[in-house]
């Protein structure tokens, strides 16, 4: 290429020869200049088109910023030579991401050159669709790269480019794929010739069974045979042959294939895969009359390996093994050398290491592992820490003989690994401490030397905060632990935490107000400092504390300051935080590390769940106008698990200790909403489409703060509003009008631009019949916007799963204040203002009679938020309005209005004048809508 391109060539030369940043910067910029000049003129051939597009993939890479060339790489792809659309290809991959707008420019020349017969430029148009294939591309080609892959012409380097390709689709976007429908012709490609095929399509069909196991079911006996053609009957090319063993990754992605199902009962099929594993153990070195000692020995030989690779697969492995055998203790005598892996030279091997040492603890080794983790936790990689963390503090959890360890060790957790302790370790700690009546007096005593370090981690202030506010009363009566140094340990941390501690803090404050009254006078100093702080929460808190601790009688205050009861006994959070570790992109283990115990319930549930799904004579059911398809019990219940975890294990919903979820309004949401695919009686909801009859709801709620925003005969959900300059907040209550339990509870916002809603934690997953769940909102708007944002509401009552599309009465107008002005004033305003394209003005019919003296018009016009100027019109039936629009970057938009109805006709003209032409036009249209629709 470079002997062709010689200009190419020569600017290649130039870049090298730049001695410093600047001559580079100097030598980009002209030749940018150059290329954006002959891109202009438009009279390029192709080779000049892919000379100059080589330049700039080179700028690119050497880390420029690359905004032109994009069409000229888009134009490269659709000529027929092999070196101009290698090079289209390759900028569309490099320039491109899948949400790009110009991706959907070569949706077409993609689709062009699957279907053409040269496989060069196929696999050209799988990589592309492989590396910034979105949902658009996906929909429009996936059954184009299906086709590839199982037509008898396509060559076998196509077809494993294809398979990989819809592997990479199906793992971003699984419901694009009919994943169903291919499964017959799919699973017969595991007998291709090509071994280099079966292993790809092997792959493909591992990540489409895992969720469609009934459709897939013939995958295991195609897996048994091909592995019987491999290990019993040789049928192999040599090519294939790794260390003497034919395709070993094969081998391992069909046994792997074979985990997913039960046993089958094909006595044929039995015999077959008996003389496959009777193989494959009697071609290893020796004959093991013990296989979990010999496995461990070894594997021992391979974790002491000086080969990286072999000590990787070893110390997996042997996690594999420790997860389902009976005995540890053939591992165990290898826990010095997997130790010693912690500090490998190869970050790989260390994680390796890290998962092997949980899941080989137990009782007996849980000190030493703990201690060395705890050692190796100050030296650790950044990327390691925070699931080391989680590790060590469910290890201890899990295997505490004694409640003192329990404590020092969680407690010196916190204060060495600082940043990486997430909120579910002190979460959790404060259960166990609160339902631990014989640990509280010893966790007190030791939190307060902890508070009293110099260096003092703000989890451990929280948890400090926390203990003391409860069981401080315990050490009081110790020497060091009185009532006023227990305050002066706490607030000494208290200026440099952040709100939401302080917030903590204060309510630990009136709750030594109730155990220790010797200490009031300094407390309600605090107080009455912090009444007249600029955060709401701390104001709120301080004053209400401040009013309660002020109060003639104790009554309330003691009322308020009881003692917290016992959190229920639940999974740990730990545990849930650990498993989302595990990547989504990745094939599902049958397995998970933490040791036998961890594993045998799961598999117990996973086969219990195959065996009921194997004896169904269809792949899905049907129950009355519902329509469960295969595999969305499955998609469910993950999401049930997900939600119940993230609301009962991090803290975000029941477990918020102390009411301090909705400090701030600018919290951004962390949890990313789950996707469901979703049948019911109302039909499948794709995205931003509402629920028919919703729309009632909705028109009344644009004007008012509160109502119902949706009621069946399952649920009804209720709104309450309340906004304040450019910041608003929504409650949302959900009813369970049945008398059934509401599982699977999920709220999903679709955002619109300019508009930031956040969610302080998810609500709870479940409602109990005829009960009442709430969920808030904070809402901030950025800049004008037009529309709403939509509220999509999931959850399964039995066995029917439903789904509600909602739209939400978030409108430009909510921002708005009133204002007051006086006729001169206003007119002088509505002057300045002008017309053009400030102004709106409509005339139409009313569907209603127009009533101008029950006063519904006026109080419409107000609850869209405008102040009502009386006196101003000469004519008394018209409105006048006035108000201000707030939004946080593009600050105040003055907004005014005039009503004019004609009974006789009538008919309305509403004229509205602002100084941002997006808010003109979306006022107008949202008081035409209403004016001609509602009764007033």
């Amino acid at each position: 290429m470079s002997t062709s391109m010689r200009g190419l060539t020569v600017f290649i030369a130039d870049i090298r020869n730049c001695r410093v940043r600047e001559l580079e910067e100097k030598r980009i910029n002209k030749e940018m200049a150059n290329i954006r000049a002959k891109f202009k003129d438009g009279n390029l051939n192709g080779y000049q088109k892919k000379k100059y597009v080589c330049k700039l993939l080179y700028m690119y890479i050497l880390g420029w910023d690359i905004d032109f060339g994009h069409m000229e790489a888009v134009h490269l792809i659709s000529s027929n030579k092999y070196s101009e659309k290698q090079i289209g290809y390759l900028a569309v991959t490099l320039l491109m991401h899948e949400n790009s707008d110009l991706a959907r420019l070569v949706v077409n020349s993609i689709q062009k050159d699957l279907l053409e017969n040269n496989e060069i430029f196929n696999c050209l148009a799988l990589h592309a669709i492989a590396n910034i294939g979105g949902r658009e591309m996906a929909e429009s080609l996936a059954n184009d790269v299906h086709k590839l892959l199982i037509s008898p012409a396509s060559k076998g380097f196509v077809k494993k480019k294809a398979a990989l390709t819809l592997l990479r689709m199906y793992r971003k976007h699984p419901d694009v794929i009919p994943a169903v429908d291919w499964a017959e012709r799919v699973i017969q490609l595991i007998d291709d010739l090509d071994l280099g095929v079966a292993l790809c399509v092997t792959s493909l069909i591992m990540a489409l069974a895992q969720d469609n196991l009934e459709a897939y079911l013939g995958c295991y006996e195609k897996a048994v045979s091909r592995l019987k053609k491999i290990v019993v009957e040789k049928e192999y090319s040599l090519d294939y042959v790794y260390y003497k063993v034919p395709i070993p990754w094969l081998q391992v992605k069909l046994l792997r294939l074979l985990q997913y199902y039960p046993p089958s009962d094909d006595e044929r099929v039995r015999a077959e895969l008996h003389d496959v594993l009777q193989a494959i153990l009697s071609s290893s070195q020796e004959t093991p009359r013990n296989i979990v000692n010999q496995a461990a020995l070894l594997l021992g030989r391979f974790i002491t390996s000086k080969e990286t690779n072999v000590r990787y697969l070893g110390l997996e492995t042997m996690a594999h093994l420790a997860a389902c055998v009976d005995s540890l203790e053939p591992i165990k005598k290898h826990q010095d050398t997997i130790l010693l892996s912690l500090r490998d030279k190869d970050i790989s091997v260390r994680r390796r290491g890290l998962d092997l040492l949980y899941s080989m603890c137990d009782v007996t080794n849980a000190k030493a592992i703990v201690t060395e983790l705890l050692r190796y936790l100050n030296i650790a990689d950044y990327a390691l820490r925070e699931e080391m963390v989680l590790k060590i503090a469910i290890l201890t959890e899990r295997f505490a003989t004694e409640y003192q360890w329990y404590v020092d060790i969680i407690l010196q957790l916190i204060s060495t690994a600082g940043d990486h302790v997430g909120e579910e370790v002190w979460y959790r700690v404060v259960q166990i401490v609160t339902n631990n009546e014989e640990l509280q007096e010893y966790a007190a005593r030791t939190v307060l030397i902890h508070l009293r370090s110099i260096s003092c981690h703000e989890s451990l202030v929280k948890v400090g905060g926390y203990i003391l506010g409860e069981f401080g009363h315990l050490i009081a009566n110790i020497p060091g632990a009185s009532a006023i140094e227990q305050f002066h340990a706490i607030h000494s941390k208290f200026g440099l935490c952040t709100l939401q501690t302080r917030a903590l803090l204060l309510t630990t404050y009136i709750k030594f107000v109730n155990l220790f009254p010797e200490i009031k006078g300094d407390i309600l100093s605090v107080f009455n400092q912090y009444r007249h702080v600029l955060d709401a929460e701390l104001q709120q808190r301080a004053a209400e504390y401040l009013a309660i601790a002020t109060m003639p009688t104790d009554d309330l205050l003691q009322t308020v300051c009881e003692e917290m009861p016992p959190f229920p006994e639940r999974e740990s959070a730990l545990l849930s935080r650990l498993h989302q570790q595990h990547s989504d992109t990745e094939d599902k283990r049958t397995w998970i590390i933490g040791g036998k115990d961890v594993n045998k319930e799961r598999e117990n549930l996973r086969m219990s769940s195959l065996i009921t799904r194997s004896n169904s004579s269809d792949n899905k059911k049907t129950n009355g106008n519902f329509t469960i398809h295969n595999g969305s019990t499955s998609s469910n219940g993950g999401s049930t698990s997900s939600n119940g975890n993230i609301n009962g294990s991090n803290g975000y919903g029941d477990v918020d200790l102390l009411s301090f979820s909705d400090l701030n309004l600018n919290n951004e949401i962390t949890d990313s909403p789950t996707t469901l695919t979703i049948t019911s009686q109302r039909g499948v909801l794709p995205a931003d489409s509402i629920t028919p009859g919703s729309e009632q709801w909705f028109g009344k709620l644009i004007y008012m703060t509160e109502g119902v925003i949706y009621e069946d005969t399952q649920i009804l959900i209720r709104l309450k509003s309340e906004y304040h300059g450019h910041m608003g907040r929504i409650a949302l209550y959900f009813t369970n009008k049945t008398q059934i339990q509401i599982t699977s509870f999920i709220t999903v916002i679709e955002h619109i631009e300019n508009v930031i809603i956040t969610t302080p934690g998810p609500p709870p997953s479940t409602i109990a019949p005829s009960n009442q769940i709430q969920q808030l909102f904070h809402i901030e708007c950025h800049s004008t916007f037009t529309g709403s944002p939509n509220l999509r509401v999931s959850f399964i009552i039995g066995i029917p799963v439903y789904t509600i599309g909602l739209r939400l009465p978030v409108v430009i107008a909510k921002f708005m204040e009133p204002i007051e002005l006086n006729g001169p004033d206003f007119f002088a305003r509505w002057k300045q203002i002008g017309g053009g394209h400030r102004e709106a003005q409509k005339v139409f019919k009313s569907a209603h009679p127009i009533d101008l003296v029950n006063g519904g018009i006026r109080n419409m016009i107000s609850g869209f938020r405008f102040g009502i100027l009386e006196g101003v019109d000469p004519n008394p039936s018209n409105v006048v309005g006035a108000g201000v629009l707030h939004t946080a970057k593009s600050g105040m938009i003055g907004c005014l209005m005039r009503l004019e109805p004609n009974v006789d006709a009538q008919m309305y003209r509403l004229t509205i004048r602002t100084t941002n032409e997006i808010a003109t036009q979306e006022l107008c249209t949202l008081l035409e809508d209403r004016l001609t629709n509602d009764k007033l």
